[in-house]
């Protein structure tokens, strides 16, 4: 278990002043988030029951993928998989174009495979549970796999993320935008523990140090965890579209089924397939977009990190993990540096394709519009812009 205590303050004084003011106000804020819980369980409790699932498993999901890189007779695949992507880091560009995406997974049908198949079975039924909205509270910041600091970013993120579900679906709440903005505000009124609502860098993904590690490590857990993504910004568009026009209403049981759809069983048989890239907001959630394009970065962001959060976790033999987490969360709320131009953002967002990223939450679209997965075309650009220089 990790040590999730804080570090002692300078001035204890200061921290016996500052005690009631920060009760008072966590008192305050549950009671909101309580408010905003009740208000999506009234319209739908399918989705305040799958917000509450999606919380529990993902922080669980972090433990399953720290539990199987502990466990020993996971010890030859991962030194085989780490020689691997640490081959594939030396790569060219051009060597990496001609590589398959797969020729780096060594996990086969071993005990690391076998393990991963128990683990998603077990967060398949997690899922399918009930779980109250404490829990779902909680559940960040009682995992034993992720640093304190990134369970707060977590949670906030999640608070964040009903609340514009609420505003949407709450009639009395007439100037949409206004209310938006002001949980905008709000969000990032803490700045320790809130994402930029600027673009980040979309290199980092793909670049950093322990890059592709849930995708080679972990396929059948990574697939688990974005359609899930898919699913929190497929139905807020789909409560966008049903306030903007009354020919989409009952889009969110559409979402809802092409959710299980994708999700199947627990022993990971589906109807249609899941994510092979991540979903985000431009192509999933595009009237959030266009709406507020700054909540929609916001969850970009959030969604982001998570990944992130994962490729560390899953990469094979990695050390000083809470260290690795936190620069990972330094990167995404520092609000001033390492940020994209909107442009970037969006190219790198629709690059993946809308099929690739879990498919419309409403619309019919049956098959790729896509040639190339995300990673590829980044490939393809960067060699295009090192042979122009």
């Amino acid at each position: 278990m990790r040590n999730k205590l804080n570090h002692m303050p300078k001035s204890v004084t200061r921290k016996t002043l500052l005690a009631p003011v920060m009760v008072a106000a966590c008192l305050f804020t549950s009671g909101l988030m309580a408010q905003e819980a009740a208000e999506i369980r009234q319209q739908y409790p399918q989705i305040a029951d799958l917000f509450n699932a999606f919380d529990v498993t993902q922080a669980k999901s972090f433990e399953e993928i720290a539990a199987i890189n502990a466990n020993p007779v996971t010890l030859q695949a991962r030194h085989e998989l780490q020689m691997s992507l640490n081959k594939q880091a030396k790569m060219s560009m051009r060597e990496m174009m001609s590589s398959s995406d797969d020729m780096f997974m060594y996990m086969g049908n071993g005990p690391h495979h076998n393990l991963e198949v128990e683990a998603r079975v077990r967060l398949m039924e997690m899922m399918r549970g009930t779980h109250s909205h404490e829990a779902a509270e909680t559940a960040f910041e009682n995992s034993s796999a992720i640093s304190r600091h990134t369970a707060e970013v977590f949670k906030r993120g999640r608070n964040f993320e009903e609340r514009l579900f609420v505003i949407y679906i709450d009639d009395s709440i007439e100037d949409k935008r206004a209310a938006i903005t002001a949980a905008i505000s709000d969000y990032l009124s803490d700045d320790q523990y809130s994402v930029a609502a600027a673009p980040k860098a979309n290199n980092y993904l793909l670049e950093h140090d322990q890059a592709n590690g849930l995708k080679s490590a972990f396929p059948l857990l990574r697939g688990f965890l974005w359609t899930q993504q898919w699913l929190q910004l497929a139905a807020l568009e789909a409560v966008i579209l049903q306030g903007l026009d009354s020919q989409f209403n009952g889009g969110v049981n559409v979402a809802l089924e092409r959710f299980w759809n994708k999700a199947g069983t627990s022993s990971g048989m589906t109807m249609f397939p899941t994510p092979s890239e991540l979903p985000m907001a431009p192509a999933i959630a595009p009237d959030l977009y266009s709406q507020s394009p700054e909540a929609a970065i916001i969850l970009d962001n959030l969604n982001l990190l998570e990944t992130v959060v994962a490729d560390i976790l899953a990469f094979p033999n990695a050390e000083n993990l809470d260290e690795l987490m936190d620069q990972a969360v330094a990167f995404f709320t520092n609000k001033i540096s390492n940020n994209a131009e909107s442009i970037d953002y969006l190219r790198f967002a629709l690059r993946g394709g809308i099929y690739n990223q879990g498919g419309p939450a409403v619309g019919e679209l049956m098959h790729s519009e896509r040639n190339r997965a995300r990673e590829a075309m980044s490939k393809q650009h960067t060699m295009i812009m090192s042979s122009a220089q």
